[in-house]
């Protein structure tokens, strides 16, 4: 990738005073949750800097790359995954990709998505529209991707994504992103929360310990009553967007929203908008066309060519002697 600079003198002092972009993974409840919870304030700026986006082109991919960010810890060892949104509607969609070595990448189908009046609020409902929501995951060494397909139901990214781990993985999931801009539209804020139902996990809570000696019937009941009180507090997150705006912490949410759950931060990493394009890789890729495509590209197209990365905006210039093979 060839990295865009933020040229706002103003928006680069503002990172500089905010937490830096992290992700915090954590589990609660003996075991019972897990969740992360993402800054990624400067990711979307930097994404919207390698697609040179608008407020609402921004506002529809950068959601989807954080989404996209916070599931990295769903992933089992070295895997990549590919999550896809394709609608009816004004933003035709996006396609995003995350890896388990810590980046994210992606487009979306319309840049300069059709906008009739002026936004009256940030609902992306109208701009969505009727669809499907895939997942795709490649793990090392499987020879082809893992597909999961549903109907999009919400119109909202981080909604739709709950409802295909609902239905397609029978998980019970939340997500909740958000992007805070400021009255001169930067985006001074962004980050995301996603908490998960661990399958078959048992734990020692004190609830469940309470009924340890009960029926199926009343550990059912125990499961839906802890279930019901994680989603309770899930709610009550405030504004992610706003909170990274004003210099909010990880932890202090974890371990301040959670508390009643005993959670524990089990991992730190760092999760960026990164691309591995460069340009030997597309010099390849053009010379390995057809012999008769290639002549051709070769005696007609301007030198040099240009290529575009549609995963992150880079701009590659190859001449005509590199792919003839010289320098």
């Amino acid at each position: 990738m060839i990295p865009q600079q933020i040229a706002d003198a103003a928006l680069s002092a503002h990172l500089d005073r905010i937490h830096r972009d992290e992700m915090v993974v954590f589990v609660m409840a003996d075991g019972q949750f897990r969740g992360a919870f993402y800054n990624g304030t400067r990711m979307v700026n930097q994404m919207r800097a390698q697609h040179h986006l608008g407020i609402l082109e921004t506002l529809v991919l950068g959601q989807a790359e954080l989404c996209a960010a916070l599931l990295i810890p769903t992933m089992k060892g070295r895997e990549h995954l590919t999550f896809r949104y394709d609608v009816n509607g004004p933003a035709a969609g996006f396609c995003v990709e995350a890896d388990s070595t810590g980046y994210v990448r992606g487009h979306l189908f319309q840049n300069r998505i059709p906008v009739e009046r002026p936004l009256e609020n940030w609902d992306l409902t109208p701009f969505l529209g009727e669809g499907t929501l895939s997942v795709s995951r490649l793990g090392e060494g499987m020879k082809a991707a893992q597909t999961g397909m549903v109907e999009i139901k919400y119109r909202n990214i981080a909604k739709d994504l709950a409802w295909y781990f609902a239905q397609s993985e029978q998980v019970r999931t939340a997500f909740n992103t958000s992007i805070r801009f400021d009255g001169s539209g930067r985006v001074i804020g962004a980050g995301g929360l996603f908490v998960q139902a661990v399958p078959g996990a048992g734990g020692n809570s004190r609830v469940s310990a309470q009924t340890a000696a009960s029926g199926a019937e009343d550990k059912d009941e125990t499961a839906d009553e802890l279930l019901r009180r994680v989603e309770n507090a899930f709610r009550a997150m405030p504004s992610v967007g706003t909170w990274f705006a004003e210099g909010g912490d990880l932890e202090d949410v974890v371990y301040g929203l959670f508390r009643e759950f005993r959670p524990s931060v089990v991992l730190t990493r760092d999760v960026i908008f990164d691309c591995p394009c460069n340009l030997d890789h597309y010099v390849q890729a053009v010379r390995a066309l057809p012999p008769a495509e290639l002549a051709d590209i070769i005696a007609r197209d301007p030198d040099p060519i240009e290529i575009t990365c549609h995963n992150c905006g880079s701009v590659y210039h190859i001449t005509k002697a590199m792919l003839r093979g010289g320098a």
